[in-house]
């Protein structure tokens, strides 16, 4: 059954207790990049209860660099989580991401989800799972083009999860999306959620 349910000003803490029991049984999960995922990750290693060894990770997105790059995603999560026992999957055109147990996204404040920009005018029906694009305008901080996980490709999934990061601006779109007012890629992501039963956990 469809449910959303947002947890306001959860910490990094919070999070990474509610993430424990999603990746426990192992199976495969994709996660985001940026600057949010990788403290609430540190956390879930340091307490070391969690069984790395049967999780396969697959991130969201990536930019179109070295793995040895600042920018990469796959190289982040590769030196953070294969110590730990998880096998990371690097995003490739020709890859076949697997049934998720698990969706994490976060958001921009333009709505955009994975690399899935408002311009690149993502759908719920793509026939690929993986593309290539070049968001427009490219972001100051990573002026790459990118390579992401199409809608269908994440929705693939039991369970969705989002972290906001506290900011208000992104509150407010993502507000705006769960009540239809826009038709960002978020939007059409939640939009496919609710049409699907796939539960909806937010963090903010």
């Amino acid at each position: 059954m469809y449910e959303l349910t947002i947890i306001d000003g959860a910490d990094t803490a919070a999070i990474a207790d509610w993430l424990r029991g999603r990746v426990a049984g192992g199976g495969a999960v994709t996660v985001p990049g940026g600057s949010t995922p990788f403290p609430i990750l540190t956390a879930l290693i340091d307490a070391g209860e969690s069984n790395w060894a049967g999780l396969v990770v697959w991130p969201n997105d990536d930019r179109i660099v070295p793995e040895d790059h600042e920018a990469s995603n796959t190289g982040k999560l590769r030196a953070l989580l294969e110590p730990a026992g998880a096998r990371i999957v690097p995003l490739t055109e020709d890859a076949s991401p697997p049934h998720f147990a698990l969706t994490w996204l976060g958001m921009g404040p333009d709505g955009h989800i994975a690399s899935l920009f408002p311009n690149t005018d993502p759908q719920i029906h793509d026939d690929l799972s993986i593309r290539r694009l070049t968001p427009d305008p490219l972001p100051a901080h990573a002026p790459f083009d990118r390579i992401t996980l199409t809608i269908p490709a994440l929705m693939d999934t039991d369970a969705i999860a989002f972290t906001l990061g506290g900011a208000a601006d992104k509150r407010a779109v993502f507000d705006a999306a769960v009540r239809g007012e826009n038709d960002l890629p978020v939007a059409r992501l939640l939009r496919t959620a609710r049409e699907r039963d796939i539960p909806v956990t937010v963090f903010t």
